[in-house]
Parts: C-alpha cells; sequence; structure tokens
C-alpha cells in the first residue's frame, strides 16, 4: 500500500521524510519517550534514519501504518496503528516532542486516523486497542477523551529492551459513541 496523508484543518499527517531525521532524533532525546516508547535508549541519529526507512518498508506490508504528525512545516511527532492482525484489530501507538505538548494536536491527530483505521477505505478495522505503561497518565488521558475503554491493567506485559513493566489497556471499538469515560486509574 502507498502512504496515505491525512489532513485535519491544522494538521498534515504523512509518511516521514528524509529531512525529518533531525526533528525526530531531537525528539527522541526526551526521557519520557524513551521511558514510556518502544524508542532505542539512547536514541541516535542514526535510529532515527532507521525508522524512517522502517515507516516506507511497513507501508508495503500490511502489519503497520505511520505517520509524522505536522503543523505547517513543525514536526510535532508520530503516530501510528501497529500489530494490524488482518481480523479487524490494530494497537495504537504515539508520541509527541515535549516542545509541542499541548493544544490538543495530538486529539485531532488521533481523531483523523482513528477515523480512516475504522472506515473501509482505510484499515477496516473493528477494534483499536491502546497500551501504555502503567504511570504514562499524559497518554492516557489523550485516550480516554478520544472514547477509549479502560479495560484493566496487564502484568508485566509490555517489554522493550531495558524494562518490562505492567500496562494499562483500553480499547475503542468501531461501534462506541467517542466520549470520554471514566477510568478508575486516572484522577481528576
Amino acid at each position: 500500500m502507498e502512504p496515505v496523508t491525512l489532513r485535519t484543518a491544522r494538521l498534515e499527517l504523512s509518511a516521514p521524510r528524509v529531512d525529518d531525521v533531525d526533528a525526530i532524533y531531537a525528539a527522541c532525546q526526551d526521557p519520557d519517550i524513551q521511558r514510556y516508547t518502544r524508542v532505542p535508549s539512547p536514541y541516535a541519529r542514526e535510529d532515527a534514519e532507521k525508522f524512517i526507512d522502517a515507516v516506507a518498508e511497513q507501508w508495503a506490508g500490511e502489519l503497520h501504518r505511520t505517520w509524522v504528525i505536522r503543523d505547517g512545516a513543525t514536526l510535532v511527532g508520530t503516530i501510528g496503528f501497529y500489530r494490524l492482525d488482518g481480523q479487524g484489530n490494530g494497537e495504537i501507538g504515539y508520541w509527541i516532542a515535549p516542545d509541542q505538548r499541548g493544544g490538543g494536536r495530538l486529539r485531532e491527530a488521533a481523531n483523523a486516523v482513528i477515523d480512516w483505521a475504522f472506515s473501509s477505505d482505510g484499515a477496516g478495522l473493528t477494534r483499536i486497542e491502546w497500551r501504555a505503561v502503567v504511570g504514562n497518565e499524559p497518554s492516557a488521558r489523550v485516550a480516554r477523551a478520544l472514547g477509549f475503554r479502560f479495560e484493566g491493567t496487564l502484568r508485566q506485559a509490555l517489554v522493550s529492551a531495558k524494562h518490562r513493566d505492567d500496562g494499562w489497556i483500553a480499547g475503542l471499538l468501531k461501534t462506541d459513541e467517542r466520549m470520554p469515560q471514566p477510568w478508575p486509574v486516572l484522577h481528576a
């Protein structure tokens, strides 16, 4: 499949380009991105180059779809679907550069990719799963705002090169109303 470009009122979501290497490298120096995502730690410039190549290969395959989020010429972050299983299920993941957080752009981008994922012209998903390391409340707040339903804690289920962590899990069905729901792990 050729990479799909999505647009919102403010944002463009597209495949990463070679000229994104420096912005991706800079963003991935953030300790929270390194702690709460599966990016290599430490993160080298070569890792950003490999990421761009990997995304191109992933679009050619069936399992992953990844976009960079741009606000004008500024790279805001990345968002994508992973573990697309061919049976209508996939997992959403995202990160936002530290200096780009706030302003609702992640929620705006996520709504666009969720719309695409649930459409028959997109991935045709029925269920989207969200997972995060226990304690990653910023990510959980976004998922909650998107209408994901909290489903529980997976013990020692999230594995990275340096950690094995408990993880929160939530789900969103194509038929769900996309309104915030109560999450017992989030406080006010």
